[in-house]
């Protein structure tokens, strides 16, 4: 009997230092309710995440409350209530929280909040993250306001070059 227990405390742990090996690397989390999703609907959904380096994981409340208590993250417990999936962003988060809130609109999936960069967002917040570009298009379109006087000129100075050409 002592033996029984002392596995299951070592699953325990090690379930436990799992979740927090995977939280630790990756600084941006959200936190969803499952509730009525289908097996294939998580299964696209995770498809969907790993072309961002993302991950969905179906947790346990009590291991990631004490995963996430042992990393000093700030408190969710409010999020980790029933059932609880986990989207773990593997880069930029921004991709993540639109996926997430793109399958709220076909699936009952709820989004219950996030953390990201060590701030607490309750699901409101999440949605309107999720409505910002990311840092990829916010590059693209610094560069076309970059390159927008430049190309004017360039379009300037050929037209005198096309207007001396026709005179000739």
């Amino acid at each position: 009997m002592a033996d029984a227990e002392k596995n299951i405390k070592q699953y325990k742990i090690d379930a436990v230092a799992e979740l927090k090996n995977e939280f630790s690397d990756n600084k941006d989390l959200f936190f969803a309710d499952f509730r009525g999703v289908s097996v294939a609907q998580v299964n696209e959904i995770r498809k969907d995440l790993a072309a961002h380096n993302s991950t969905l994981k179906v947790v346990k409340n009590r291991y990631a409350k004490i995963a996430l208590r042992d990393l000093n993250a700030p408190n969710v417990d409010e999020f980790l209530k029933g059932p609880t999936a986990v989207a773990i962003a593997g880069g930029e988060s921004g991709p993540v929280a639109k996926i997430l809130f793109k399958c709220t609109k076909t699936m009952p999936l709820k989004i219950k909040g996030g953390i990201v960069a060590n701030d607490t967002f309750d699901s409101a917040k999440v949605e309107a993250y999720s409505k910002l570009p990311t840092r990829i298009e916010l590059i693209a379109k610094l560069m076309g306001t970059m390159n927008a006087p430049v190309a004017t000129f360039v379009r300037t100075l050929q037209a005198v070059v096309d207007s001396r050409a026709e005179e000739n």
